[in-house]
C-alpha cells in the first residue's frame, strides 16, 4: 500500500479537503504520510484540526500566494474510517469574531435594482474571503435575503455549511409575512442580535 499520498484540494470547499485527505489516510493503511495542497488558510486550519483528532504530525507551509502545503504524518496503527468528517472538522477559526449585519436587501442608496445586484455580489464575495465571518445577521429588508426566492440563497446556504452562523430577526420576518419561507440558518431576537454585536472583534456593515 501507498506510503506517501499527494491530494489536491485545490479550489475545494470546506469539508471536500477534509473528506479528500481522511480517505488518503485511509488508503495508507498504516503509518505513511499525505500532502494536501489547498488555497485558504481556513482549509489549513481545518485540516490541521482533523489531524490533531486524529493522531498525526502536522505542519503547514505556504508555497505561494492562495496556495498552502499541508503535511499529515499517520502513525502505525492509526485508525481510519473511510471519507468520515463531521461538521466540527469545519470550524470558522474562533479567534476573529467577525459579525456582518445586513438590514437591507439592497445595498448602498440610489438604484434599488443596482442596490440589489451589489448585494448579491457582496455575498458572493464573502463566500471568497480567507476570514470568514463568525456571524450574519439580517434584519429589516436584510430578512428577505435568508428566505426562499433570494438570489442570495445558495451563497448563504455554502457560507452556513462552512461553519457560518445564519441568524434572521424573527420580529422581522413576521413583520413582512415570511416567517414561513425562512430557507437557511435560524431565528433570532434583538438580544441575540445585540449580544452578538457586543461580542463582536469587528462587524462589518455593507
Amino acid at each position: 500500500m501507498a506510503n506517501n499520498v499527494q491530494v489536491d484540494a485545490v479550489g475545494d470547499a470546506c469539508p471536500i479537503p477534509v473528506v479528500k485527505t481522511l480517505k488518503a489516510l485511509a488508503s495508507l493503511g498504516g503509518a505513511g504520510t499525505v500532502e494536501t495542497l489547498v488555497d485558504n488558510e481556513v482549509a489549513v486550519q481545518n485540516l490541521t484540526r482533523m489531524a490533531h483528532e486524529k493522531g498525526c504530525e502536522v505542519s503547514s507551509e505556504q508555497l505561494g500566494e492562495r496556495r498552502f502545503r499541508v503535511t499529515l504524518i499517520a502513525p502505525e496503527g492509526m485508525s481510519v474510517v473511510d471519507g468520515e468528517a463531521d461538521e466540527a472538522s469545519c470550524l470558522v477559526p474562533a479567534a476573529k469574531n467577525l459579525v456582518i449585519q445586513v438590514s437591507s436587501d439592497t445595498m448602498g442608496a440610489g438604484s434599488d435594482e443596482l442596490g440589489r445586484s451589489l448585494m448579491k455580489a457582496f455575498v458572493y464575495a464573502v463566500t471568497q474571503q480567507d476570514e470568514l465571518p463568525a456571524t450574519m445577521l439580517f434584519y429589516n429588508g436584510g430578512a428577505h435575503l435568508t428566505c426562499e426566492g433570494s438570489p442570495c440563497l445558495d451563497d448563504l446556504k455554502a457560507l452556513a455549511e462552512q461553519g457560518v452562523e445564519i441568524l434572521t430577526c424573527g420580529t422581522c420576518l413576521n413583520y413582512y409575512g415570511i416567517a414561513d419561507k425562512l430557507a437557511v440558518g435560524e431565528v433570532t431576537n434583538m438580544y441575540v442580535i445585540c449580544q452578538k454585536l457586543e461580542q463582536a472583534s469587528r462587524v462589518v456593515r455593507p
